[in-house]
């Protein structure tokens, strides 16, 4: 059963999906999450700090398409991508040469995937954000809410910037596939760059296209 603040992000989510940020009313997300308005206020401190707390959740799923993604062929190459709030970075190390570029390729369809259903993840990744989509303040230092309420500490900072997005999960591939840092990021920059300008034969081609010639584990590639 989700916690109260698991339900909140998910009615905000929701209530996103169906209006703009502007539009979304505090007392709606609460009634859908089934928590009183006072509970939203005292997890989040208010709109500002719940529009944080969204952005970062959406962050945080990001780097949890890393775990099935990387994972040994035949378990979690397929389906759909991972929850928020999932175990992450839990990947058996995926071998070498044209194993880790398949690793890479599946990582970087997973992603496209996701973001093109989730318009706060594509607008993290591509730093294109709408206008209809929140733009959240950072909080003050023990600064309260104008309904008095304290947001937890750990919404009180902004998200990870998309720059911020692509070192993290590349550290996190690298680790769990030994693949290359560059060829990392070339995969994650190609899927970031096919929300953005979409190639017709999609993000997995263009990776195996970039890397299939060079093992993504060699100390050669991305140095060509």
């Amino acid at each position: 059963m989700p916690t109260a603040r698991e339900a909140l992000l998910d009615a905000a989510h929701e209530a996103l999906c169906e209006r703009p940020w502007v539009a979304v009313r505090m007392v709606d997300v609460a009634a859908s999450a089934r928590v009183s308005r006072q509970t939203l206020y005292n997890e989040f401190g208010g709109k500002d700090g719940l529009a944080r707390a969204l952005l970062r959740y959406e962050a945080d799923s990001c780097l949890e398409l890393v775990a099935p993604a990387v994972a040994p062929t035949g378990t979690g190459t397929s389906g759909t991508s991972g929850t928020p709030g999932s175990p992450a970075g839990t990947g058996a190390p995926a071998g070498t040469g044209d194993d880790a570029v398949e690793c890479l390729v599946a990582l970087a369809e997973r992603l496209v995937r996701r973001a093109e259903a989730r318009p706060l993840l594509r607008a993290l990744l591509t730093g294109c954000r709408c206008a209809h989509l929140p733009d959240p303040r950072p909080a003050h230092p023990g600064g309260a809410s104008r309904s008095g309420a304290v947001p937890h500490p750990v919404d009180a900072g902004l998200p990870p910037g998309a720059g911020d997005l692509v070192t993290r999960m590349r550290d996190r591939v690298q680790r769990a596939t030994g693949a290359r840092p560059p060829a990392v990021e070339i995969a994650v920059r190609l899927a970031v760059s096919q929300l953005v300008v979409p190639h017709p034969d999609g993000a997995g081609a263009l990776v195996r296209a970039a890397l299939g010639r060079v093992s993504a584990t060699s100390p050669t590639t991305g140095g060509r």
